[in-house]
C-alpha cells in the first residue's frame, strides 16, 4: 500500500502546483479557476482518504484490535513492515487535516454569517476615509465602498470598479474560493494553489468588468488607482473580516492583471490545457480507490490467517 501514500499524498498535490504554474495565463482566468478549484479540491480528498485509510491500517494493526474483530494483526502489520512509520504517521496527518479543515471552515462561516445583514441596496458607501472596496455575496449580494475610495476614482473608474465587484458576486466566486481554500487547509502544498485560484478571479472579474464598461483600458486605471490607495492600509475589525469574502490578492500582481488588460491575449488549446488538472485529479482518485480495495484485501487475507 505504500505506493499509493506516496503517489496520492506525496508526489501529485505538488504535480498539480507545477501544472498551475505551466497553466497561468494560457487559460481564460474564468474557466480557468473553476477547473484548477476543483481538480485541487478533488487531489486534497483523495490524498485524505489515503491519510484515513492508512490511520485505519494504523488501527488494524493493534493486536487487541484484530482479536476482537477476528484478524491477524501481524499479517497486517507486515505489509508495510519496510515502512512501519506510515501507517502511525497518517494519524497524525490526518487529526492535522481535520483541526485544519474544521477552523477554515468555521472561519468562513463566521464571516458569511457577519455579512447576512441586509443592505439598504445593492451598493453600500461607508464613511471611513481608509480606501476599501470588496463585494459580500449573499440573496441578494451588495458592494461595499468607502468614501476614501470613491474620492480617488473618476466617475468611469467608478463604474468599472463597481463592474468587477458585481462580476464577483454574479459569478460566485467566493464559492470557488473557499473551495480552494479548504483544498489548501487539507495539504499545505495545494497552499500557492489556492492563492492562484484567488488570482484567476481577480482576473476574471477584470475581463467581465471591461466588458461591461467597455474599455480595457479604464479597468486598468481604476485598479492601479485602487492598489496604490490600499498599499499599507489599515482597516477596521469589520472591514477586515468582511473583506475575506473578497477574493484579494497580493498586491504584487497588479501589474500582471494591469498588463493582461492593455494587451489581451488570445485562448489557444485552452480546452486541452483544461484538462490536465483534471487529469492529475483523476489520477489521484484511482490511487486512492486502489488502495481502498488492497486494505479489503489485506484485511480479508489477515482473517484467513487468524
Amino acid at each position: 500500500m505504500f505506493d499509493h501514500f506516496v503517489w496520492s499524498v506525496v508526489v501529485v498535490p505538488p504535480l498539480v502546483v507545477l501544472v498551475v504554474r505551466l497553466l497561468a495565463d494560457r487559460l481564460p482566468p474564468a474557466s480557468a479557476a473553476r477547473a484548477v478549484a476543483w481538480s485541487a479540491a478533488v487531489v486534497a480528498a483523495a490524498s485524505t482518504a489515503n491519510l484515513l485509510l492508512f490511520a485505519m491500517k494504523a488501527v488494524a494493526q493493534v493486536p487487541a484490535v484484530g482479536r476482537e474483530f477476528g484478524w491477524s494483526a501481524r499479517v497486517v502489520t507486515a505489509d508495510t513492515a519496510a515502512e512501519p512509520w506510515v501507517p502511525w504517521l497518517s494519524v497524525t496527518l490526518l487529526a492535522a487535516v481535520v483541526v485544519s479543515v474544521t477552523q477554515r471552515w468555521r472561519r468562513h462561516r463566521d464571516v458569511l454569517a457577519l455579512a447576512r445583514s441586509t443592505p439598504a441596496g445593492p451598493l453600500v458607501v461607508l464613511e471611513d476615509p481608509t480606501a476599501r472596496a470588496f463585494a459580500v455575496p449573499g440573496t441578494p449580494g451588495y458592494v461595499v465602498v468607502t468614501t476614501g475610495m470613491r474620492s480617488l476614482l473618476t466617475d468611469r473608474q467608478f463604474d468599472a470598479l463597481l463592474a468587477h465587484e458585481h462580476a464577483h458576486l454574479a459569478g460566485r466566486h467566493h464559492r470557488l474560493a473557499r473551495i480552494a481554500g479548504l483544498a489548501a487547509a487539507a495539504h499545505p502544498a495545494l497552499w500557492w494553489v489556492a492563492r492562484h485560484v484567488d488570482y484567476l478571479l481577480e482576473r476574471a472579474a477584470d475581463e467581465q468588468a471591461a466588458t461591461e464598461v467597455g474599455s480595457r483600458r479604464t479597468v486598468a486605471h481604476a485598479i492601479g488607482v485602487a492598489a496604490l490607495a490600499t498599499a499599507g492600509t489599515g482597516a477596521s475589525a469589520a472591514g477586515s473580516a468582511l473583506s475575506v469574502l473578497h477574493v484579494a490578492t497580493p498586491r504584487g500582481i497588479v501589474p500582471r492583471r494591469v498588463s493582461l488588460l492593455l494587451t489581451p491575449r488570445t485562448w489557444r488549446g485552452a480546452g486541452l490545457l483544461r484538462l490536465l488538472p483534471a487529469a492529475l485529479a483523476a489520477f489521484s482518485c484511482v490511487w486512492s480507490v486502489e488502495a481502498a480495495l488492497d486494505l479489503v484485501e489485506l484485511i480479508e487475507a489477515a482473517r484467513g490467517v487468524h
